[in-house]
């Protein structure tokens, strides 16, 4: 089969399309064809040599795939061969098969094509994780994203909103981006290349934000704590400003504040496939009905994944950027 290789850390180039054998399913896996794989943010860490894979995993990149099962391993009573799914893949779209614990596939939703559900896993997974789970939103509070038209990011403005009613803030930066945002379902949207934090709080007033998910961190940590309302909750999926900062402890403790953060790669499929089945229950309704969407921002081949990569390496995206396999 055709796969992607990182030849070694660096740009776009580095990517190289070679030839390797084809996966077989062991106990409680799966193997798809695949017709589609998204281009995540993760994938470009593993490029730059930021974010290696777990041990035991695979080291080609791609972390959503979709298309149809055509191996199933022993143990596998949920899915046969020829069902369309997608998947959270431990890594490993960027192939022409993919081998995935089958608890972590999921029907492709009605009405959706494999380029669009592609585009599904990773994104829903992880605001699921984040936003649901470790940021615990509640009916009616106020949730704050930074990066409001990244994959994760719509996704969980969309979350927000249609499952939990709540208020939600993001910031983008530039005006298509926040029109996006908008158009989403976003109540509020920030430049954040201006004060927006100074905007927020002129906004809705002072500490009145429930939960953050934040991929930049260094100094936004202190500015999130500060926006946080009492028993608030700063959620953290990445460190793209720096890895360390100041944070005031004590406030912390006196308003009762949680910081935490999260990866979801090197969790363990039982975890995963409990987000999946999560997912099926109450967001994958609402893909087949049309009240959630996913926005795909471009479709390039395989044999130009160079230039997907370097869609997100310019932040030109606006939603996700997926790969086509062509059978």
């Amino acid at each position: 089969m055709r796969v992607v290789t990182i030849t070694r850390p660096g740009g776009p180039e580095v990517l190289d399309i070679v030839e390797r054998p084809v996966p077989e399913p062991g106990p409680d896996e799966v193997r798809i064809a695949v017709h589609a794989a998204s281009v995540n943010r993760p994938d470009i860490q593993q490029r730059r040599g930021l974010y290696p894979p777990p041990p035991g995993t695979t080291d080609i990149p791609g972390l959503d795939a979709a298309g149809y099962i055509d191996a199933i391993g022993e143990g596998v009573a949920t899915f046969a061969i020829g069902d369309a799914v997608c998947a959270l893949t431990n890594g490993g779209a960027y192939a022409e098969y993919v081998v995935v614990p089958a608890v972590q596939c999921m029907p492709v939703p009605a009405g959706l094509s494999f380029i669009e559900a592609a585009s599904l896993p990773e994104a829903f997974f992880t605001a699921w994780n984040n936003i649901v789970w470790l940021g615990g939103l509640a009916e009616g509070e106020t949730l704050l994203i930074q990066g409001g038209t990244s994959g994760v990011g719509l996704a969980g403005i969309q979350i927000a909103r249609q499952l939990r009613k709540a208020r939600v803030l993001a910031t983008a930066g530039s005006p298509d981006k926040r029109d996006i945002c908008t158009i989403a379902g976003a109540n509020q949207v920030f430049d954040y290349h201006e004060d927006w934090a100074a905007a927020i709080r002129y906004t809705i007033g002072e500490m009145a934000i429930d939960v953050v998910l934040d991929a930049q961190a260094g100094p936004y940590v202190q500015t999130h704590l500060d926006l946080l309302a009492p028993d608030g909750r700063l959620v953290l999926i990445a460190s793209h400003l720096a890895p360390e900062t100041e944070v005031n402890t004590r406030d912390l403790v006196r308003r009762r504040l949680t910081l935490t953060g999260s990866t979801l790669r090197p969790r363990p499929p039982a975890y995963k496939g409990r987000i999946a089945a999560a997912l099926v229950e109450h967001v994958w309704p609402l893909l087949a009905d049309g009240r959630i969407k996913t926005r795909i921002h471009a479709v390039y081949p395989l044999d130009d994944v160079r230039s997907a990569h370097a869609e997100l390496d310019a932040n030109r995206q606006i939603g996700k950027v997926v790969l086509t396999l062509q059978k």
